[in-house]
């Protein structure tokens, strides 16, 4: 059991949590550019998935994923880049946090690969037809997308991804032992009072 003074004992001050953590290496912080160069072009242009952060004005936060073929997130220019919003279950957490505050973290992974490529920065609902004329690979423009305009981009060390072994099929747990997602949603539902017909 969870010792009720948990967070009246927690670390509140960077000088408290440097005693812990230390000072970063000057690389570490150096790292950090202001524009998408051609590395990391190529990587969003590699990516199937991004997660995508945001927090409405109240910082109640929400972290979403967003996925399709490589090359999906349309980049615009250096500083600029769109995610397609395909239909989903209408909740739209993302977007009306956005609209309520614009400042976005992005996550990009590329399959097999352990480092991971961060993107913060401002962003944006936008129609696409108002912005673009077609989609990439001649595919239909998505009604609205997120545009997003960058303020720091770094890449990620790869110490998470590589301990938890993601990419390593041998590591993965068996499909009868995974979790049930419909029964999670209907259990869900159940605490709330609502009911599902089978």
């Amino acid at each position: 059991m969870i010792n009720k003074s948990l967070f009246e004992h927690s670390i509140r001050s960077e000088k408290d949590l440097r005693e812990f953590v230390g000072i970063p290496h000057k690389a570490v912080v150096n790292k950090t550019v202001s524009i998408m160069d051609e590395h990391c072009k190529s990587f969003i242009s590699m990516s199937p998935i991004l997660f995508l952060s945001t927090c409405d004005e109240e910082g109640k936060c929400d972290v979403s994923p967003r996925g399709d073929q490589p090359g999906f997130v349309h980049i615009l220019d250096d500083k600029r880049l769109l995610i397609p919003e395909k239909p989903g279950n209408r909740r739209a957490d993302s977007l009306l946090n956005i609209i309520s505050n614009p400042r976005v973290g992005l996550i990009f992974l590329i399959p097999g690969m352990d480092w991971v490529l961060r993107i913060n920065g401002h962003a944006c609902v936008v129609k696409t037809a108002d912005i673009l004329e077609k989609w990439q690979y001649d595919e239909s423009l998505p009604t609205i997308s997120i545009a997003v305009e960058v303020e720091e981009v770094f890449v990620h060390c790869p110490r998470a991804l590589n301990k938890s072994q993601i990419w390593n099929m041998e590591s993965w747990p068996s499909e009868e032992d995974l979790p049930s997602g419909d029964q999670m949603f209907r259990a869900h539902l159940k605490l709330n009072g609502m009911m599902l017909e089978e």
